[in-house]
């Protein structure tokens, strides 16, 4: 590939230097509900500063920057929604509103601040601008915390229709969703097979939230993944859920999990994978978040298949579900 031009360099520079602006304008633009406010009909900036208590100007000029980046579409003096504006709408199937607010909270700019000490350290930011850490934050901030709890919900909604169709469900007798929140996930593959029965683990508090989901084909189980007991079953799923730790203690997850894992069960992690290019991918901005936010990381295939090995797991495929998100299927040895 021939090199970049020194103006072609000198322009990556300076856009990448403000992409902040860019960013910022997301997150309050879904902030102040401005995707909600636009219907199917065009609107001009004014109708919209009316409906949602901006400056008509302010609001039009930030418009125009998204737009350029294909959020909303600004033609003769008129707004109107594009795919990607869409998805800031709250009553969207697939709505990012919520996620996009998440990244836009105090915590995050703050933590981003530090950046630094993530990079002379190897340690998350978070502490540095608040002590005790993002679990701690979220506690102490009731807003923040449902919003993340809300974006959470929103990003894991956007993804589980590809996750069943992409893999065979049937197969199983028994699955365990570990640390599956609210069990969205696994709700939705057993009304996809109608055969399989399910076990959500969590946390006592997260168990004690969800206890209405129980049923003859879902049971609710609490606990520790680091310490404790977990289900005996047929399979076992881990959705975003080894990339919040460090190496050290994603084995120990996993090493647990394997004393309960029967030989020859299957182990399916839902990750981000980090492809092994120099090309963008949502996947290394994750990486990074991860880094910042909670001190875990984001990984290669290759990288998952040597930490699954080293707690008797064996890397067997990969399947692509789309959104730079995999399936990684392993098997208990």
């Amino acid at each position: 590939m021939p090199a970049a031009s020194p103006a072609h360099a000198f322009d990556t520079i300076m856009q990448i230097t403000s992409g902040h602006s860019v960013t910022r304008s997301l997150h309050v633009v879904a902030e102040l509900g401005v995707a909600d406010a636009l219907d199917d009909s065009p609107r001009t900036s004014a109708e919209l500063a009316k409906k949602t208590g901006t400056n008509p100007e302010a609001l039009g000029r930030v418009l125009r920057l998204l737009a350029s980046f294909g959020i909303f579409e600004v033609q003769d003096g008129r707004i109107s929604h594009t795919p990607a504006s869409r998805l800031l709408r709250t009553d969207h199937p697939q709505s990012m509103r919520s996620f996009v607010r998440m990244i836009g909270l105090p915590v995050t700019w703050d933590a981003y601040g530090k950046l630094d000490h993530s990079l002379k350290t190897g340690q998350p930011s978070v502490p540095k601008v608040y002590p005790g850490g993002i679990w701690k934050y979220f506690e102490e901030n009731i807003d923040a915390s449902r919003i993340f709890d809300q974006a959470m919900a929103a990003k894991a909604q956007g993804q589980i229709p590809f996750i069943v169709k992409s893999y065979d469900f049937s197969k199983f007798g028994r699955i365990a969703d570990i640390a599956g929140g609210q069990g969205h996930l696994l709700q939705a593959i057993l009304a996809a097979n109608p055969k399989v029965k399910g076990v959500l683990f969590d946390l006592p508090r997260v168990i004690e939230k969800v206890s209405g989901v129980a049923s003859e084909r879902l049971q609710l189980q609490s606990g520790d993944f680091f310490k404790d007991k977990l289900p005996v079953c047929d399979a076992y799923l881990m959705m975003d859920i080894i990339h919040d730790w460090n190496d050290e203690d994603s084995a120990k997850i996993l090493k647990n999990l394997r004393r309960a894992t029967p030989a020859g069960a299957k182990l399916l992690l839902i990750e981000a994978i980090i492809p092994d290019d120099s090309k963008p991918n949502p996947a290394k901005v994750l990486d990074v978040h991860m880094l910042v936010f909670a001190g875990g990381r984001q990984r290669t295939q290759q990288e998952h298949a040597e930490m699954l090995a080293t707690a008797g797991f064996r890397f067997e495929r990969e399947i692509d579900v789309g959104g730079s998100f995999s399936i990684l299927e392993a098997v208990a040895v």
